[in-house]
Order: C-alpha cells, then sequence, then structure tokens
C-alpha cells in the first residue's frame, strides 16, 4: 500500500516521519494551530498540491500547541511555518500564507530534479553497471551532483580504481549524511593510496629500532587499511609521540582519517581522541 501524502507528525514521530523519511522522499513540514487564520488558507493548498498525481512529496503537518518541542528546537516564531526536508536535512522554508503560484515556485526548489531522479535510480539499481550509469547521466546533467558523485566513487573503489574515485569526489560540497559518507570514502580511500610496504619487514625494523618513524607510520597505514585499527591507532600513536611534527604530521593526520572512518560513536574514537589530545596538548 502506498504511504499516504497527508500526514499528522508529533514530536515523538518527528524523526522517523520526517528527517528518515525524507532520506529516500522529500518532506514538506506544514507548521500549524488551529487558532492561526493564514494555516487555514494555507494548508488545505498544501494538501491539494501533495495530493495532485505526481506531487513528488509527502506533507507532514505539526500542531505547535500539541508538539511545541520541534517548533522550539527550529526557533520557530511566526507560523504558518514550511520547512521543506531532503536527505534528513531542511533544504529550504518561507512564513505565512503564499498564494498557490508562490508555493509551486517553493515546490519546485526542493523537489527532485531529473539529474537527482537518475542519482536515485543509481541507488536503487541492483547491478553495479546500471549503478555507474545512471550516477554519469545524474553528473552529466549536474556535474558534482553529490549523491551520483558518491555512488559513482564508491563503484570505482569497489573495482580498485582509487585514482578515479578520488577525482569523482574532487570539488563536491555536500553536508549531512552524505557529506559525511563523503568524507569517510576520502578517508578511507587516503589509507588505500598510502599504505605499502611488507608487514613483516616493517615490523623486524621496529624491533630493531623502534625509534624507525618511517616504519612505524608505514606499519600504522597498513594496519588502518587491512581493517586492524585499534592497532593501527596505537602504532600511530606511538609515532606521534615520538615527533608530532613528522612528514608533515602524517601519523596524527592518519588517526584523523582513522577516527572519520570509523565514525564519531565507535568506541575506539572516543579513546584515542583523548590519547591523541593528551599528547598533543602536554
Amino acid at each position: 500500500m502506498d504511504a499516504p501524502a497527508v500526514i499528522d507528525v508529533t514530536d515523538a514521530t518527528f524523526e522517523t516521519e520526517v528527517l528518515e523519511a525524507s532520506k529516500s522522499t522529500p518532506i514538506v513540514v506544514d507548521f500549524w494551530a488551529p487558532w492561526c487564520g493564514p494555516c487555514k488558507t494555507l494548508g488545505p493548498l498544501l494538501e491539494k498540491l501533495a495530493t495532485e498525481p505526481g506531487g513528488g512529496f509527502r506533507l507532514a503537518k505539526i500542531d505547535i500547541d500539541q508538539n511545541p518541542a520541534i517548533a522550539q528546537a527550529l526557533r520557530i516564531q511566526s507560523i504558518p511555518f514550511v520547512v521543506a526536508f531532503r536527505d534528513g536535512q531542511p533544504v529550504s522554508e518561507f512564513v505565512g500564507a503564499q498564494p498557490e503560484n508562490v508555493v509551486r515556485q517553493f515546490l519546485g526548489r526542493v523537489l527532485p530534479d531529473e539529474a537527482d531522479r537518475a542519482a536515485q535510480a543509481g541507488d536503487s539499481a541492483s547491478a553495479a553497471s546500471d549503478a555507474e550509469a545512471h550516477y554519469r547521466r545524474a553528473l552529466e546533467l549536474r556535474p558534482r551532483h553529490p549523491r551520483a558523485s558518491l555512488g559513482l566513487a564508491r563503484i570505482l573503489a569497489s573495482v580498485d580504481r582509487a585514482d578515479d574515485a578520488r577525482a569523482a569526489l574532487e570539488g563536491v560540497v555536500a553536508d549531512g549524511e552524505i557529506g559525511a559518507a563523503i568524507e569517510r570514502l576520502e578517508a578511507e580511500l587516503r589509507m588505500r593510496g598510502e599504505s605499502n610496504g611488507d608487514e613483516a619487514a616493517l615490523r623486524a625494523s621496529l624491533e630493531r629500532d623502534p625509534a624507525d618513524l618511517a616504519a612505524g607510520l608505514a606499519l600504522g597505514r597498513l594496519l588502518s587499511a587491512t581493517g586492524r585499527h585499534e592497532e593501527a591507532l596505537a602504532v600511530l600513536l606511538d609515532g606521534v609521540k615520538r615527533d608530532r611534527a613528522y612528514e608533515d604530521a602524517a601519523a596524527r593526520k592518519a588517526m584523523l582519517d582513522l577516527f572519520t572512518l570509523l565514525g564519531r560513536d565507535h568506541p575506539l574514537v572516543d579513546e584515542y581522541q583523548r590519547k591523541l589530545s593528551q599528547v598533543m596538548f602536554s
């Protein structure tokens, strides 16, 4: 069964019904109240546009009297207040009852265009070749399209075309989850590109001379690239302790890349961020 075009949202359901849902479908949120005269004009207009064939968005209505927390978090001072969400982020807004032509212009700016639809098709494609074709089509229509650039770079990275993957991400600006995913992929690509050397030889070099900064840095990068994150962080931290400026602070930068790759909620990140701060500010 298709999801309804118009839904009532509460403070408790906002994260699921708006933030999460907007990652697949644009959500337009109408903040209103029963006593608000202009809301009685704008609300039905938004509902009409949402239920039109091919409307392209879902309308979420929030009664601010019954659900004040989200309105307070967004610092809404006047209603009706309308804000559009895509990919979990607010992208555009307006205040007050507006005529239909103005509301349609607003929707035209926030609803997916052909490039967006091509990128979404790439995300949904089951075959990598089909996904790549969709992403490249999106990038023809809009160069540096964030979702398409990320999708294409992931495909290229998966077949060991790291240089092409890095090129696909060059100059791409994005925030929210897509921006974070791009940062993680860029960090992973740097790790891959910088990891080299024979592990046994590197360990032997460090056994002979624990202060061999080149061997320590190379081993830390190799461990990072092969998923042995805790040992990698320990080795890299030791390099920072010995010489924080070596190779333009390469050990510290490698640790930061690994923090990005693991994500801020990973327990290793919390532990080693504290340890790194102690070293840097001691």
